[in-house]
């Protein structure tokens, strides 16, 4: 049987780059789409065995027309963290992923995958735009096979810094004298990268009994409040190097405009095709501290 080739938008990226090692260990091809401006670290020890691709310097039509592309999975994405305007967020997280289905669907790629947020709509301009291209995702599905995964908050290695658990990890190591935070009253489904690889994997083997949309919650399906999630953090950080004076300083800033607070993963239709979470917040945050420190 031919290997099956998958075309990986945001490779370089924390859930791209987890993907990427899972996809070639299970031995599927694999073809990276990046910016010419990426940085590689996450994924420098691949780049031998990979085709790359500058999205910055080539058409999606002519990657296409050089590759026979089985499966699309579409993790790109721009967060808005680092004070993008909203029309460089809507390059990224629509008009790019419309040009990538378009070529996706003129060259009769199988399926396309794409990664999903459960904030709601009205939260940020993030939100809007992932939110929109789910609606274009579902008015294409007729001329293409699509899965739309819709994933709540993920943690693990090779996170990006600004994120919240990685960014309080950080000022713990710094021994920083207090940690500004919210009331952490918001309830969050935490749920472990490996956990979520893990589920796109299983949609992608179990396609053929998938209708033309599909859309996946992924989570643990156990909402538990921001705070008792970063209460474990310190302590896990604790166990592994001694007392932190740290304090973690609750309520000191303001929840954001529009926070919704309370997310509830229903994950029941991926159990139904044989994927479960298998790990829990506890033992996952205390990974985290034996790979990092």
């Amino acid at each position: 049987m031919k290997q099956k080739t998958i075309l990986l938008t945001g490779a370089t990226g924390f859930l791209g780059s987890h993907l990427l090692e899972s996809f070639m260990q299970a031995g599927y091809e694999v073809v990276v789409l990046k910016r010419s401006k990426s940085d590689l670290w996450r994924i420098k020890h691949l780049c031998h065995q990979l085709k790359l691709y500058n999205i910055d310097e080539i058409s999606p039509e002519s990657i296409f027309g050089e590759n026979k592309i089985d499966f699309v999975v579409h993790t790109a994405t721009s967060y808005g963290r680092k004070n993008e305007s909203i029309p460089e967020i809507i390059q990224t997280n629509l008009i790019f992923g419309l040009a990538l289905l378009d070529a996706a669907i003129k060259n009769n790629v199988k399926c396309f995958v794409n990664t999903d947020t459960l904030l709601p709509k009205g939260v940020n301009a993030y939100a809007l735009s992932k939110n929109q291209f789910t609606a274009w995702l579902k008015f294409e599905s007729k001329k293409i096979q699509v899965i739309n995964l819709k994933i709540e908050h993920m943690y693990g290695t090779k996170d990006d810094i600004k994120k919240l658990v990685p960014w309080v990890i950080s000022q713990l190591k710094l021994n920083v004298p207090s940690i500004s935070l919210t009331p952490g009253n918001q309830l969050r489904d935490f749920v472990h990268i490996d956990d979520v690889v893990s589920a796109i994997i299983t949609s992608i083997e179990q396609l053929s009994k998938l209708d033309n949309f599909n859309e996946f919650e992924v989570g643990t399906g156990l909402s538990i409040p921001v705070r008792q999630f970063i209460e474990q953090v310190k302590l896990s950080f604790e166990n592994h190097n001694g007392r932190s004076d740290t304090k973690l300083d609750f309520g000191k800033q303001p929840y954001r405009s529009g926070e919704p607070m309370h997310i509830k993963v229903n994950n029941q239709n991926l159990i139904k095709l044989g994927w479960f979470p298998k790990t829990s917040y506890v033992e996952g945050i205390n990974n985290l501290m034996t790979q990092i420190i």
